[in-house]
């Protein structure tokens, strides 16, 4: 097994240089030769007599060793670029599709930096030298996000919101290339990020729902789990995703799921009330989905369309609507806040706070309404 090791070496001047030492010797990309040393151009005091000078060996011992836990893991997957003396030639576009191919490996984000890539390999025509990635180019790059990229499968434009998530991503591509050492400086660090838009919350009000749960739909299994949603704020894909291993009973907390949340990075428990385990049917096969068949098809948005609109409903509905359905009837029948943002599983209770807002739009259209006396 090898292994890397922060070592120390001797200057003139009171000072020591931190290099990492390889065992064992690892190939030189550029000779193919094994070697055992990276030195890291870190120099530290060997003799600190200020604490002025022990506070500086100290920050400069925490960066040698973020190097030294980086090398580890790029040395495990193989990856012994970092040792080439001439980076600035490589093709920045290569470093991105291994960070793409390694998300990919542990299924965490690996479709928004796929995107990315893939942006960044068109709006590149396919070469882009780490030298030419520096301030100008990452705010070009900003400018193509937000007004002339369009989507990968269609010549339409696409949203604002999702070009900012996107460039977020690029941003952080381009932190990981300066902590890995590909770049010598950072020159993202003040490119300022390309801010969200509140987007519009539709959702259905608990008579729209009801009129929804009587209407006719083309596609039985699409109102199935589109109600399912309204009644556990759950998105499609976690949805997709669910087996009926997951779907659980005990006599203290009643019905409930375990499973991973993707998103929020968490494993905790998801109560479902009477109604929603009712719509689920008869239990399976442990290892069998819940939703079998269930997929997000060419026909599934003129599906939703049709069924709503025999309900009365002829607003722009997407499939997301029902899990902000579920959040404004728990507002609405006095749920509160926080416990509503643990129920969508938001990281923070800002994100909740938008339906709280639409709330009161709608409040004080109600108010306004009562003609004039």
């Amino acid at each position: 097994m090898s292994s890397v090791t922060i070592r120390e070496k001797a200057l003139k001047n009171n000072r020591l240089s931190l290099y990492l030492d390889f065992y064992p010797g690892i190939p030189h990309p550029e000779t193919g030769k094994l070697t055992r040393r990276e030195f890291l151009k870190i120099h530290i005091y060997a003799k600190p007599r200020t604490s002025l000078e022990r506070q500086e060996n100290k920050e400069k011992r925490k960066i040698a060793e973020q190097i030294r836990s980086q090398r580890a893991i790029q040395i495990a997957k193989g990856d012994y670029d970092f040792l080439a003396t001439n980076r600035g030639n490589e093709n920045f576009l290569n470093f991105l599709k291994k960070k793409v191919e390694y998300r990919e490996k542990i299924n965490t984000n690996a479709q928004t930096w796929r995107s990315v890539y893939l942006h960044l390999y068109r709006f590149s025509e396919g070469n882009l030298l780490v030298k030419k990635v520096n301030k100008a180019f990452c705010e070009q790059f900003k400018m193509y996000m937000l007004h002339e990229a369009t989507a990968l499968n269609s010549k339409r434009k696409i949203a604002h919101n999702t070009a900012a998530s996107y460039f977020d991503v690029f941003k952080e591509a381009i932190h990981l290339a300066f902590d890995e050492r590909l770049l010598k400086s950072n020159p993202a660090l003040n490119v300022k990020s390309i801010p969200q838009i509140q987007p519009e919350r539709e959702f259905l009000t608990l008579e729209e729902l009801k009129a929804a749960i009587q209407a006719e739909c083309p596609d039985p299994l699409l109102k199935q789990v589109a109600i399912f949603s309204s009644l556990t704020g759950l998105r499609f894909k976690f949805m997709q995703n669910l087996k009926w291993k997951h779907v659980r009973y005990s006599e203290e907390n009643g019905h409930f799921l375990r499973k991973e949340v993707e998103k929020a990075n968490s494993n905790e428990v998801i109560f479902i009330n009477d109604q929603a385990r009712e719509l689920l049917g008869e239990e399976q096969d442990s290892e069998s989905p819940v939703f079998p068949g269930l997929v997000y098809k060419n026909k599934t948005t003129a599906h939703l369309k049709e069924w709503l609109k025999k309900a009365g409903i002829d607003r722009h509905i997407t499939f997301h609507a029902f899990r902000h359905t579920f959040a404004t009837l728990q507002l609405t029948h006095g749920t509160d806040i926080y416990t509503v943002s643990k129920l969508l599983h938001h990281k923070n209770v800002q994100t909740t706070q938008i339906y709280a807002r639409v709330l009161d739009e709608r409040k004080k259209e109600a108010v306004n309404r009562i003609p004039k006396l």
